[in-house]
C-alpha cells in the first residue's frame, strides 16, 4: 500500500466526519477518488458506512456510485442496499447519478424499478411511502419513465385514490369536522404525523394524543419543535407520551445518535425532556463502542477557539459516557486547566467548563507537562485545536519527554477546528509520531463516528473491520 493510497483511505474517513448535510457536491469529489484508485476498499466501506454511519448524503453517495460502478459486485450490491431506503433518498441517489455521474446505467433503473414495484404489491407499504413521500416517488416514475400500476397512477398522478387508500382517509381527515372524529381516523388508519399535520386544521388534544401514539420514538425526536409549537408540551397528557416515546428511543435500534442533542439545541425544552433527550443520545452512543484505553483530551482555550471549547465539551460528554478506563481533561492557552464533571451527561460538562473563556496564547504542550508532573499515564490523547502553537512547551517536544518520563506511547488524534495553521501535525511527523487527524467542520450529531476510531487500539484495525465487512449479495438475477 504506497503513501498516496494510505493518505486517501485516512482523508475518506476524516470526511466521514466533516461533511455537512446537504451539500453532496463536497463530499462527491474523495468518493470519486478513492472508487477509483481502491475500489475494494470502497466497497467494503461503503457496506460499513451504511451499518455505522449517520450522515445521509454519505450514505446516498455511496449508493450512488456502487451503481454506476464498472465492478459487477458493487453494482449488485447497490442494488440490494438501494431497495433499505425511504423514496426520498432513493429519488435524491437518482438525481446524483444523473447530475454528478452523468449516467444511469440500465443496472440502477432496474433496481429502482424493483423497489418502485416491490411497494405496489403491497397496498399498505406503498400507501406509506407515497404519504410520507408523495413528491419523490412521482419523480422515480416519471423521470425514469416506469410505467406506474393502477394503484400507484391512481394514488399519485389521477388524484382519484382508492377508498380503502391512505390518500383517501387523508381526503377524509381534511374534511372531518370534529376533534374526536379526526382521531378516530388517525388511530384506524396509523396515519403519520408529518402527513396528517398538513390536512387537520387545529391539533387539539385529542388530535395529538393520536398523532403520537403512531409516531416512533425517531419521529417524536425529529418533530419536537413542531410538536412544541403546536402546543403538545403545554398538555400533561400528550406530554407524557411524548415523554414515553423519548424513553423508548433509548433502546432504540433506529435512532441517530446525536439527532436528539440537536433536538435539544433547536428547542426549548423544560429541563426533564432536555435530560431526557440527553439520555438519548448517551444510550445511543454507547451502542457505537466502548473505550477501554486511558485517555486524555486536550481542549485549546486560547484566543478565538470559542468553536474549540463547545467541540471539546460534547467530545468530553460522549467520551466519558463509553469509557471503561481514565479519562482526563484539560482545557488549555499558556496553562493547562483540568476540568472534571460532577457526571457523564453534556449538561454535567457544560457546568463543568462554564468558567472555561477563549483567550490568550497557545502552548499546546502545556496540559501534556502537567500530566507527566502528575504522572497521568494514557494510551491515547485527544488534541481539539486549530494548531496556533505560540509558545512553550510545543507539543511535540512535551509529548516526547511524555513518553520517556512514564514509559508509553499513546495515540495521537488532532481534531482541526478554526483556521488551521497545520503546525502540530507537522512537528510530531517530523518526529515519527503517528497522528490522526480530523478537521472538524461538520454538524455535531457526526461527532459519534469517532467512536469506531476511539474505541479500537488503531486505525489499522479499524480498516481491517472495515474490510471484513462483506458486501451483499444479489440473488435474483
Amino acid at each position: 500500500m504506497n503513501k498516496d493510497e494510505r493518505d486517501l483511505r485516512l482523508e475518506m474517513l476524516n470526511s466521514l466526519l466533516t461533511t455537512p448535510h446537504r451539500q453532496l457536491e463536497k463530499v462527491a469529489e474523495i468518493h470519486k477518488l478513492i472508487v477509483e484508485l481502491d475500489p475494494l476498499f470502497y466497497g467494503h466501506l461503503a457496506v460499513w458506512y451504511q451499518r455505522n454511519g449517520d450522515v445521509r448524503d454519505h450514505k446516498e453517495v455511496f449508493i450512488g456510485n456502487l451503481l454506476t460502478s464498472p465492478v459487477i459486485e458493487h453494482r449488485d450490491a447497490g442494488f440490494v442496499m438501494l431497495q433499505e431506503f425511504p423514496p426520498y433518498q432513493v429519488s435524491r441517489i437518482v438525481d446524483f447519478m444523473k447530475q454528478h455521474q452523468n449516467k444511469l446505467p440500465r443496472s440502477a433503473r432496474t433496481a429502482v424499478t424493483r423497489y418502485l414495484k416491490a411497494r405496489e404489491k403491497n397496498p399498505q407499504f406503498f400507501d406509506r411511502a407515497a404519504a410520507r413521500g408523495r413528491k419523490a416517488m412521482k419523480h422515480l416514475y416519471a423521470g425514469l419513465h416506469i410505467k406506474p400500476g393502477a394503484r400507484a397512477d391512481a394514488v399519485l398522478f389521477k388524484e382519484k385514490p382508492p377508498e380503502d387508500s391512505l390518500a383517501f382517509m387523508l381526503k377524509r381527515l381534511a374534511k372531518a369536522e370534529s376533534p374526536a372524529e379526526q382521531a378516530a381516523i388517525i388511530v384506524e388508519h396509523n396515519i403519520p404525523y408529518t402527513v396528517a399535520v398538513g390536512a387537520v386544521k387545529q391539533l387539539t388534544p385529542a388530535v395529538l394524543v393520536a398523532l403520537i401514539n403512531s409516531m416512533s420514538p425517531q419521529e417524536i425526536i425529529n418533530n419536537l419543535k413542531s410538536l412544541q409549537t403546536r402546543g403538545a408540551m403545554d398538555h400533561p397528557d400528550v406530554k407524557a407520551l411524548i415523554d414515553e416515546k423519548l424513553d423508548k428511543a433509548a433502546k432504540s435500534d433506529r435512532v441517530s445518535a446525536f439527532k436528539a442533542r440537536v433536538a435539544a439545541d433547536v428547542t426549548e425544552l423544560d429541563e426533564a425532556t432536555a435530560a431526557k433527550l440527553e439520555r438519548v443520545t448517551n444510550e445511543q452512543v454507547k451502542k457505537r463502542g466502548a473505550i477501554a484505553k486511558a485517555t486524555a483530551l486536550l481542549i485549546d482555550k486560547s484566543g478565538s477557539m470559542e468553536n474549540a471549547i463547545e467541540v471539546g465539551k460534547r467530545l468530553a460528554s460522549l467520551i466519558s459516557g463509553i469509557s471503561q478506563a481514565d479519562l482526563f481533561v484539560y482545557a488549555f492557552d499558556t496553562m493547562p486547566y483540568p476540568v472534571k464533571a460532577e457526571g457523564k451527561d453534556l449538561t454535567d460538562w457544560e457546568k463543568a467548563f462554564k468558567l472555561i473563556r477563549a483567550g490568550g496564547g497557545t502552548s499546546c504542550g502545556c496540559a501534556v507537562e502537567a500530566m507527566r508532573l502528575k504522572k497521568q499515564a494514557v494510551e491515547q490523547i485527544i488534541l481539539v485545536t486549530d494548531e496556533g502553537e505560540n509558545a512553550a512547551p510545543y507539543f511535540a517536544d512535551a509529548y516526547t519527554t511524555y513518553c520517556r518520563d512514564l514509559a508509553v506511547m499513546p495515540n495521537v488524534v488532532l481534531i482541526k477546528v478554526g483556521h488551521i495553521s497545520g503546525y502540530v501535525e507537522a512537528q510530531l511527523k517530523a518526529k515519527q509520531v503517528p497522528v490522526e487527524t480530523f478537521t472538524f467542520a461538520g454538524d455535531y450529531y457526526s461527532l459519534p463516528n469517532l467512536v469506531p476510531l476511539l474505541s479500537r487500539p488503531s486505525r489499522l484495525e479499524l480498516l481491517m473491520e472495515i474490510m471484513e465487512t462483506s458486501l451483499p449479495v444479489r440473488d435474483d438475477k
